[in-house]
């Protein structure tokens, strides 16, 4: 039997090896710290009972992922669960933009013009979203499967966020856009930037954006579960330093950021690899806040507060101001806040009547400042006194986000910026994006197509590369 070793258990790591150990390969998965999940890992870290997600939160893209959605995940103990509001994005004035699984309720709230407007942009590509994902869950160099809906979709991905914002009149609607372009934590005048907030609107009123019920560490435990059932097995607290420790012969799949790619492996890569790593360039930090908030936040606006997401960001231009200050380097007085409320589709993160609350704040990358004071601002001004409310208090700085996962150099969670050239050709110019050079190893991190999120895309899509290379090679 063929043997296989995947270096980083995240999500990308562990959809690799299920992908190999379908093949019939024998798959050990290592990894570094003391527990696997990568981005996908949940815990008590403000008070014991209150289980509070380490990374990602909300899963818009999990959900309908093809791979995933091709396991049967629910054999091993994933369910979702929904919010009533999947997206608010609240205002200094004026009524908060609402994004819901419904695109009618959301054209609805948004108001005639602005409601056909959204509905117009959006209703094609969730109509066909499920189509779509087929050819932008892979990389560019593909015969496309669905080119309508890929040539629908491209023409409107490739503008700025800024000018596609312009379909709308109201302010309401233009922040609801602007927050989501914001996921994407790049200036929003740049070309490409309205791909990400186009798939992630779609895959709202196609799917929602559920979370996992018992924390997105249940994603994890799931693949998992899948991996042991082909026979896979995962080592914890096993750090790699060199692919010298690692088995001379079989597959290897690397889900690491180009970075430690070159930390293990850079001595064996070509150089133009070697080069193309180096040059990788990563997006800005998240800054970190987890809240226990007794009866939970008491939003101005009601709307907020069956709102599973929050985009704290203000107006569409104050959205677009501190995405631009922090890709220059400097912290804005008030960042771009994102707050998850997962306790509203999952109760069993609560205890009692205190609530967990997930929030982290855009800032530059390798930030060595303290940014809580800014992001607690944030929440007074769209939730007067939440602070009255707060009974314990969480803070994952940048430094310590990139040291709890080497992934996230400089705090980036994302595995990479979002500027057209890296959007499009990640992690370097190549038709085969999972190949490092070195015969048998193959990258399969979010640095690879199709990108960040969890879907585990990224690590079929690798694992698929070692398949036919191996075939090959036979």
């Amino acid at each position: 039997m063929a043997e296989a070793t995947v270096v980083g258990s995240g999500p990308n790591g562990l959809a690799g090896a299920v992908t190999l150990a379908q093949a019939g390969m024998r798959v050990t998965v290592l990894e570094a710290a003391d527990e696997p999940g990568g981005g996908c890992r949940s815990g008590e870290v403000t008070l014991p009972g209150l289980l509070h997600d380490h990374c990602c939160a909300v899963h818009a893209t999990a959900v309908a992922s093809p791979f995933f959605n091709s396991l049967g995940l629910h054999r091993h103990g994933l369910e979702w669960a929904w919010p009533e509001v999947d997206l608010a994005h609240p205002l200094d004035t004026g009524p908060p933009g609402l994004m819901l699984r419904s695109l009618d309720a959301t054209a609805a709230a948004l108001g005639p013009v602005d409601g056909a407007a959204w509905r117009g942009v959006f209703g094609p590509l969730a109509g066909g979203f499920d189509a779509l994902l087929t050819d932008i869950m892979r990389p560019v160099t593909h015969v496309p499967e669905h080119p309508v809906h890929l040539a629908r979709y491209g023409l409107r991905a490739a503008l700025p966020a800024a000018v596609l914002a312009r379909r709308w009149r109201t302010e309401t609607a233009r922040a609801l856009f602007a927050g989501l372009a914001a996921h994407g934590f790049h200036p929003q005048n740049r070309p490409l930037t309205s791909a990400i907030p186009l798939v992630l609107t779609a895959a709202c009123h196609a799917h929602g954006w559920p979370v996992a019920r018992g924390g997105s560490r249940a994603v994890s435990d799931a693949l998992i579960s899948r991996l042991k059932e082909l026979g896979g097995t995962v080592e914890t607290g096993v750090r790699i330093d060199s692919l010298d420790q690692l088995p001379p012969n079989g597959t290897m799949l690397l889900d690491l950021a180009p970075a430690g790619v070159l930390r293990i492996a850079g001595d064996r890569l070509p150089a133009r690899v070697r080069r193309a790593y180096a040059r990788f360039r990563y997006a800005p930090g998240a800054y970190k806040v987890d809240l226990a908030v007794e009866g939970g936040v008491p939003w101005r606006d009601e709307a907020c507060r069956r709102a599973g997401t929050l985009h704290l960001g203000g107006s569409a231009a104050e959205v677009a101001y501190t995405e631009n200050e922090i890709n220059r380097g400097r912290m804005p007085e008030r960042p771009f806040v994102l707050v998850a409320q997962q306790y509203l589709a999952d109760p069993g993160r609560s205890r009692g009547g205190i609530h967990p609350v997930y929030a982290y704040a855009h800032v530059p990358n390798g930030y060595r400042g303290n940014a809580t004071e800014a992001v607690l601002r944030q929440f007074d001004r769209f939730a007067p006194g939440v602070r009255e409310r707060i009974v314990a208090t969480a803070v994952r700085s940048v430094t310590a986000t990139e040291a709890y996962n080497p992934n996230h150099v400089g705090g980036d969670i994302i595995t990479g910026a979002t500027d057209p050239l890296q959007l499009v050709l990640r992690p370097r110019a190549t038709l085969d994006p999972y190949s490092t050079g070195i015969p048998g190893v193959y990258l399969c991190s979010a640095a690879t197509p199709p990108g960040t999120g969890v879907h585990g895309m990224c690590g079929y899509n690798a694992a698929r590369s070692a398949l036919r290379a191996a075939r090959r090679d036979r």
